[in-house]
């Protein structure tokens, strides 16, 4: 499918799983529907499964946005939280549609949950309660990891995605500016078809054993957390100046501890110096800095270390807060810089990343996708560096290849019926606000009447412009009525159910303009 083709039918309102290999355009097209439907009116919700992956399209994560943070069920005191919170009925409701980037990276009982959640505080049973829904990744990525070590089943098996069923936009077409014959990108692809060569083979081979001109600035990728481990041990060593250590406190029962910092990426003990190569693992936009952000210790403010951001930014890095949380009341806490050592990482960790040159060692790769995940995280051949690789490496889990083949042909299909967004979008470019003049005519005449019943100004029941707002959007839901401007909580609860059955009552009768 071409990026157009794409274009238009997310432009039409419909659920999409925008996918294709690096290169195809995929944020590019994102970034285009994200402006055009915005520019339509829509109320479009920008996320991502990680921080770094929210930064690159200017969004929040799904945990965040959704309210539901690292939880990993939802039980009924969760719901009831949830249904009381003002805040958040209210971003749910004034959203139209929700953008998930990465979504390969997603627990699917993540995905479960947002939909669960979705469903709860707009009070619609459709799928994810009716938003418009935007998936793009690429599902040849490893699947998460779960908090126990096992991996977690694919996003795409989740009961949510299942629901949801959504159009499938394949892009094809290759836009990655690479030199010719650079043969990465090829490479990948072959990689995705399951059709590795021996020129493929050759062209690894060339790589085996390269050494870049600049060690200390490349990073390393590595299968395994104890091979990560003993370089950032080796390199922090190797340090000339002071070592500065820190270890996490922690409260709770013995075994809520063990459990709850087995899951937590920050290290029991980190030291660090002058110079260290790291990485944060939590978010803090205010700060400037998300999961997965890389930087180098430049000094110590008195007992906590300065780093200064790849973006050239310099943060005063203080102790971070977890808790472990369960009905209501904390089971376990714990208390770290959000730091790591990152001149090496897991290949599982640099997922979302894009990379100028990696070393990268596959010769311990241990489950399918290690090594597309990997290789795919450089942008020319000319910056892969292999340290070692194995049969492994090369290969992809086989259920995402037969999914792959479905979703090619259900994106072929869809394409065959689809026609090129145009280049320029008058829709966008002035939009068509539809006011309901017999629906605002009735909605006045039953504020008059409810006025004058209750003793009071008619203002007070609800002033015009936000008659005229559910004139605009006429409500379906009592959720929907508060997140509408000029109705809060009190005035939902007080004439929620007179107007949503004039409203319905006014559209069943055949009146109700769609514009």
């Amino acid at each position: 499918m071409r990026q157009k083709q794409a274009l238009a039918v997310m432009l039409d309102g419909q659920s999409v799983f925008l996918t294709g290999a690096p290169g195809a355009g995929k944020t590019y097209v994102l970034n285009m529907f994200i402006e055009r439907a915005k520019r339509r009116g829509k109320r479009v919700a920008v996320t991502a499964s990680t921080g770094i992956a929210a930064t690159h399209i200017g969004g929040n994560t799904i945990h965040s946005w959704s309210g539901l943070g690292i939880k990993d069920y939802l039980s009924q005191f969760d719901l009831e939280r949830l249904k009381n919170n003002d805040r958040l009925i209210k971003r749910y409701n004034s959203t139209d549609v929700l953008v998930i980037d990465e979504v390969s990276m997603l627990h699917g009982k993540r995905l479960d949950m947002v939909n669960q959640v979705c469903k709860l505080l707009r009070e619609n049973d459709q799928p994810f309660g009716g938003l418009q829904v935007v998936l793009v990744g690429d599902l040849f990525q490893l699947p998460p990891v779960s908090r126990n070590g096992e991996p977690d089943d694919f996003v795409h098996r989740s009961v949510a995605w299942q629901e949801l069923a959504p159009q499938i936009c394949y892009l094809t077409e290759q836009h990655r500016q690479t030199e010719v014959g650079d043969g990465l990108l090829d490479l990948l692809e072959a990689m995705r078809r399951g059709d590795v060569n021996e020129l493929h083979e050759a062209l690894l081979q060339s790589r085996l054993g390269k050494q870049p001109d600049q060690d200390h600035a490349v990073t390393k990728l590595y299968s395994h957390n104890i091979d990560v481990d003993s370089i950032n041990n080796r390199q922090l060593q190797a340090l000339p100046g002071q070592k500065h250590t820190y270890q996490m406190t922690t409260s709770g029962s013995k075994q809520k501890i063990e459990t709850f910092t087995k899951s937590l990426l920050a290290p029991v003990t980190l030291t660090l110096a002058v110079d260290a190569e790291v990485m944060f693992v939590v978010n803090n936009p205010a700060k400037g800095f998300y999961n997965g952000s890389r930087g180098r210790v430049v000094d110590f403010d008195d007992e906590y270390p300065v780093v200064e951001l790849y973006s050239g930014r310099e943060v005063i890095v203080e102790p971070h807060d977890w808790s472990l949380v369960e009905d209501g009341k904390t089971k376990a806490s714990a208390t770290q810089l959000p730091l790591r050592l990152a001149w090496a990482i897991t290949i599982h960790k640099s997922q979302g990343m894009s990379l100028d040159a990696a070393i990268m060692d596959l010769s311990r790769s241990f489950t399918p996708g290690m090594g597309y995940v990997a290789l795919s995280r450089v942008r020319s051949i000319d910056g892969v560096y292999l340290a070692g690789i194995n049969n492994m490496a090369l290969q992809l889990h086989p259920d995402i290849y037969t999914f792959d083949t479905q979703v090619r042909e259900s994106s072929n299909a869809l394409a065959t019926v689809t026609e090129d967004a145009p280049d320029s979008d008058p829709e966008a470019e002035a939009p068509i606000i539809v006011l309901d003049d017999e629906l605002l005519r009735k909605l006045k005449a039953w504020r008059l009447k409810r006025a004058k019943a209750d003793s009071l100004p008619a203002y007070i029941i609800a002033h015009d412009s936000a008659l005229e707002a559910l004139a605009v959007r006429p409500p379906t839901s009592i959720a929907e009525l508060r997140a509408t401007k000029g109705f809060g909580p009190k005035k939902a609860e007080a004439y929620g159910e007179d107007i949503l059955s004039l409203i319905h009552h006014y559209q069943s009768a055949g009146e109700y303009n769609k514009g």
